[in-house]
């Protein structure tokens, strides 16, 4: 082992023991889960072979049963003073607390984040976000603050007085979800607002996988002429967890200083060697109030090679980010498909300006249906559904029917993108 990874994981041991320390002593929810293993580690190997996961169910039970935030608090509620919740697109919202100090940790890795997308304290950030109890929004723009950046809040408004800011303020930087930046550039296209003018050169993202999918971070760049995209990902429940690698392009690093992470076999939790396909499993190290051991994210992700990489970071590469999530797969006749491949031949298309697609679920098999909203100067509608068509049925061997729709037929999401509906 290298001598700056092995001062990386003595210094992650140290860490998750303060952790574990903490947890023993005020933390009523791993108390009971824990009962019966150590209370202290020698070796991160031994903490993972004695701790058994922790499943996002759990955690929803807990809540219901211990209304409004269940007993994963390590400190008295009046320690606490951030509130976030999940989207619940999965569960129900779980709600989050934080204490001062951990939301100072997670300030930290957001602005290792930031800093790894090239971001500087002369930067102008901008975030067209209305700020609701996700814990990105919040975090981000903390952070950029403390950093000493200019951060522009973008709530309450339509897209077009958004952009508006954007080029009046010369703001630099937008940290945004993949598919409403693309929909920021529709709207100055249709309002006759001119990008070029634009500043911004660097579009942090998130909340979706198209940062890393290559055609949608290529088509972003393409649509704000000089700016360059970064990925990032992280969840509510667990913290800012990745910044894409400075020298390779779809490679997200995790921040290893703050997280202990796994990438193991689904079915049977066992680890997995690098390049193969597997579930990053997390611990968080410095949000003792509200920790997360070994916790499920239900990410699935390609760990790259233990080497050094590229940038000089020794931290785990995630080859491709985040490539997909064990509850979106659907199968289709017997064929796995993840929405970020659907994404990728769609994206491919330069003339969709958005979609969706209907998981139809008949008496013996289940189907797909994509509807495509052409871009406003899209001569053959109808061309443009068959070749989607073709493309689909070259990947993945099977018919999937795409139909175009009208303009502006189809819903636009400032945040998470719900395009995958139950028909």
């Amino acid at each position: 082992m290298h001598p700056d990874r092995e001062a990386l994981e003595r210094l992650q041991l140290e860490r998750l023991n303060a952790l574990l320390a903490a947890v023993w002593e005020g933390n009523s929810f791993y108390a009971n889960k824990l009962n019966g293993t150590p209370r202290s580690y020698t070796s991160l190997a031994d903490f993972r072979g004695a701790i058994p996961v922790t499943e996002k169910h759990e955690l929803v039970a807990d809540q219901n049963a211990h209304p409004p935030f269940g007993t994963n608090l390590t400190y008295p509620i009046e320690r606490y003073s951030r509130f976030c919740q999940t989207s619940g697109t999965t569960a129900r919202p779980m709600r989050w607390l934080d204490t001062p100090e951990t939301w100072s940790w997670m300030l930290d890795c957001w602005t290792r984040v930031l800093l790894a997308s090239g971001v500087t304290p002369t930067d102008r950030l901008f975030f067209p976000f209305s700020f609701g109890p996700f814990l990105g929004l919040w975090a981000a723009f903390d952070a950029a603050a403390r950093l000493g950046c200019l951060a522009i809040p973008g709530g309450g408004m339509r897209s077009s007085a958004r952009l508006r800011m954007i080029l009046d303020n010369g703001v630099t930087a937008l940290c945004a979800t993949p598919t409403y930046t693309i929909h920021l550039a529709e709207t100055a296209h249709a309002e006759g607002i001119d990008l070029t003018a634009s500043q911004v050169r660097r579009i942090i993202v998130a909340g979706e996988p198209g940062g890393s999918i290559p055609v949608t971070r290529a088509r972003i760049e393409q649509l704000w002429p000089g700016a360059r995209v970064y990925d990032h990902h992280g969840m509510t429940e667990i913290g800012p967890v990745s910044y894409e690698c400075p020298a390779r392009r779809g490679v997200l690093h995790i921040i290893e200083q703050a997280y202990l992470p796994e990438v193991v076999d689904p079915e049977t939790l066992q680890p997995i060697a690098p390049g193969e396909l597997g579930e990053l499993l997390l611990t968080n190290l410095g949000r003792t109030g509200s920790p997360l051991l070994r916790y499920r994210t239900r990410d699935f992700v390609r760990r790259g090679a233990a080497e050094p990489c590229a940038c000089g970071s020794f931290e785990m590469a995630l080859e491709g980010g985040i490539l997909g999530r064990t509850d979106d797969m659907v199968v289709i006749r017997g064929v796995n498909i993840y929405p970020s491949a659907v994404e990728e031949i769609v994206r491919a298309e330069p003339e969709v300006a958005e979609f969706r697609v209907e998981v139809c679920d008949g008496d013996a098999l289940s189907e797909l249906r994509i509807q495509v909203e052409p871009m406003p100067a899209t001569q053959d509608p109808a061309a443009l559904a068959a070749r989607l068509q073709e493309a689909l049925r070259a990947a993945f061997a099977l018919r999937i029917a795409v139909e175009a729709v009208s303009p502006d037929a189809l819903p636009r999401f400032e945040l998470k993108a719900k395009r995958w509906v139950k028909a």
